[in-house]
């Protein structure tokens, strides 16, 4: 990116790509410094501007330094981390480091501020937009209703061991009804389908928080789709635009668009009854049998919100505890093609605002699997819900 581009916000959702470097190096000073060797005489410094997970001030950003300033800064301090944790024996004895957990937590959250620099680098090509002529154009087609049924039982949810986050613990055996998931994420066909049927704008289909949003944006499509001078739908991608491919899943949707295009399929295809958002527990008890198609392509809206697990236990370092547990934030679940291999496990979760569209997004449904059983199905996910 160009030195102007460096510390710019993009989206007031997002951070700045200069920002979200200065937390990466922030978080392994307070971890490895401060934490391990006992030295805050850097962490302290830069505390105020990088000590929150949440986007910073415009005053926070004014203080951010220059590309190359800020480049040659965090390449120091990370060489020398490098140097430090490949000679062990140099440090001193820290449960942290033993068996390099220390080094796996640190790549695991790396990579999820690698997949946060993505999002703001799309959102800048968002906001460049570009004019493009549709090679292939998309055409419509409603969604298949094909699904999996996940029998009754007891299912695994959360991770057993290994170094994960706190928000995967404890592990847990859940009860769940027999049901049926979609086999694949919805696709960019099936959402075109979706938004010639009516789909934004019959407002049956949408939440009241949903209307205001897309009343409030003006919402007729995923935030990065655009139309070219024939009226055929591209995308604008990291790279600039790009066809829409019909069979790869749609990304970019919000909670809210994700909610209205589920209760759309219910009330208009058939084979769709009852079809809703899945519990994070339903999908993940479907991952666990391998019942999930085209899995790891897009993040998918669950319909409950990020919530601690049973027995649930608070890291006492306060960076390493999951933010988002406040009600307010859809989980979701599965990773995108941006997901880097040390997060890509089935137990793995993620959760953003209702009204975010810049997550690499998309929607798979689940349903109830007999019209006899669907009050109890309802049953169960309403309880899940408050879970």
């Amino acid at each position: 990116l160009p030195a102007r581009d460096i510390n710019k916000q993009f989206h007031p959702d997002l951070p700045s790509i200069g920002w979200l470097l200065g937390r990466s190096v922030y978080l392994e000073l307070w971890w490895l410094r401060e934490k391990i060797l006992g030295d805050d005489d850097l962490s302290k410094r830069i505390t105020h501007i990088f000590s929150q997970s949440t986007p910073p001030s415009v005053q926070q950003q004014q203080q951010l330094p220059p590309k190359d300033h800020l480049l040659n800064w965090a390449l120091g301090v990370q060489d020398d981390h490098l140097s430090r944790l490949a000679n062990p024996g140099q440090l001193p004895d820290h449960p942290w480091l033993k068996d390099g957990w220390l080094v796996d937590y640190l790549v695991q959250v790396h990579g999820r501020i690698y997949e946060q620099i993505l999002s703001v680098r799309h959102a800048r090509a968002v906001a460049q937009g570009g004019e493009y002529q549709v090679k292939q154009p998309l055409t419509p087609r409603s969604p298949a209703a094909e699904s999996t049924e996940v029998s009754q039982g007891h299912y695994r949810i959360g991770a057993r061991d290994g170094v994960m986050f706190d928000n995967e613990q404890p592990m847990q055996m859940v009860e769940m009804r027999n049901f049926r998931i979609s086999n694949k994420p919805a696709d960019n066909a099936a959402w075109l389908a979706f938004m010639q049927d009516g789909g934004y704008a019959e407002e049956i289909y949408w939440s009241a928080q949903g209307q205001r949003w897309k009343q409030r944006h003006a919402a007729r499509s995923p935030w990065h789709w655009r139309q070219d001078q024939n009226g055929n739908w591209y995308a604008l991608g990291l790279n600039g635009p790009m066809d829409l491919l019909p069979d790869l899943p749609v990304s970019g949707v919000s909670w809210y668009e994700a909610e209205a295009y589920a209760n759309w399929t219910a009330a208009r295809l058939q084979g769709f009854d009852g079809a809703v958002l899945p519990h994070e527990y339903h999908w993940e008890a479907a991952a666990r049998i391998g019942a999930l198609q085209d899995g790891g392509r897009v993040w998918e809206w669950c319909g409950n919100p990020l919530h601690p697990y049973k027995d649930y236990e608070q890291p006492v370092d306060p960076e390493m505890r999951t933010q988002e547990f406040d009600d307010q934030h859809p989980a979701l679940r599965g990773g995108c093609i941006h997901t880097q291999p040390a997060l890509r496990r089935i137990s793995i979760r993620h959760a953003g605002l209702p009204d975010a569209g810049y997550l690499f997004s998309g929607v798979r449904l689940v349903f109830a699997p007999a019209l006899e059983e669907e009050a109890l199905y309802i049953e169960q996910w309403q309880k899940f819900l408050g879970s």
